[in-house]
């Protein structure tokens, strides 16, 4: 029989290295303590993040907003170093509150500051905006500072009343010695009017919420208007 041909061997490719398992990933369990601790910590940055917004500085409103050609300076600086402005309602109790301090400051610094009266009745006092047409009819006679004084001097006697108290700003009217035909047909013009709701528009831009609100230098004071932090905020103004 012929010889049997011998196969020829094939090149085969190494046979590949069984793959490693990996131990399946094991998952970390917090003990008690573990998640009381991360839950602390997690309760005392959301602490400090309110505390920081609640304390940041407020940015600087636009001069133009707070002070314009003509807004009521009851105070005048000759350097015009620090101005102080006040957005207010006639018949807010917070304001007549802050109105002995803001007097006080006013005598106190004369001629060393300027304070400047912008108007915000809110819609939540009956006789806000005739508080502040009274005003503004006065100032056209240039008694404005006199009802300016009138108004919160006199608040406890008209303030919060359901009311209509046009006849008691008449009142006052007559004692400051204005000119009654021309102060009526003043309350009731458009012109008023139309500078109240320019007062108003100027104070929703600048995010006035409430009343009274103070601007120093154009930043918002947050702290309560008592005579002592208006002094501090202002003397720290006047040396910087």
């Amino acid at each position: 029989m012929p010889p049997k041909k011998r196969q020829k061997s094939r090149n085969r490719p190494p046979a590949k290295a069984a793959a490693v398992a990996k131990p399946p990933a094991r998952s970390v369990r917090l003990s008690p303590n573990m998640k009381f601790t991360a839950g602390l910590i997690g309760l005392v940055l959301v602490i400090v993040g309110i505390i920081w917004w609640s304390n940041r500085d407020e940015p600087a409103a636009a001069a133009e907003q707070l002070v314009r050609a003509n807004s009521h300076k009851l105070s005048a600086a000759a350097d015009g170093k620090v101005t102080l402005v006040e957005f207010l309602d006639f018949e807010c109790p917070s304001c007549a509150a802050a109105y002995p301090s803001v007097e006080r400051i006013r005598t106190e610094y004369a001629g060393r500051i300027t304070y400047v009266v912008r108007l915000f009745p809110l819609t939540g006092h009956k006789n806000a905006i005739p508080a502040a047409s009274a005003a503004q009819a006065a100032a056209n006679q240039g008694k404005f500072e006199a009802m300016y004084k009138k108004l919160f001097e006199s608040q406890g006697s008209w303030g919060g009343k359901e009311t209509d108290q046009a006849a008691t700003f008449e009142q006052y009217a007559t004692e400051l010695g204005l000119d009654m035909t021309r102060y009526k047909t003043d309350v009731a013009a458009q012109a008023t009017s139309s500078f109240i709701t320019a007062e108003v528009t100027d104070a929703k831009t600048v995010k006035v919420t409430g009343t009274p609100t103070f601007f120093l230098n154009g930043k918002k004071l947050t702290t309560t208007p008592t005579y002592d932090n208006l002094k501090k905020a202002i003397d720290e103004a006047l040396a910087s």
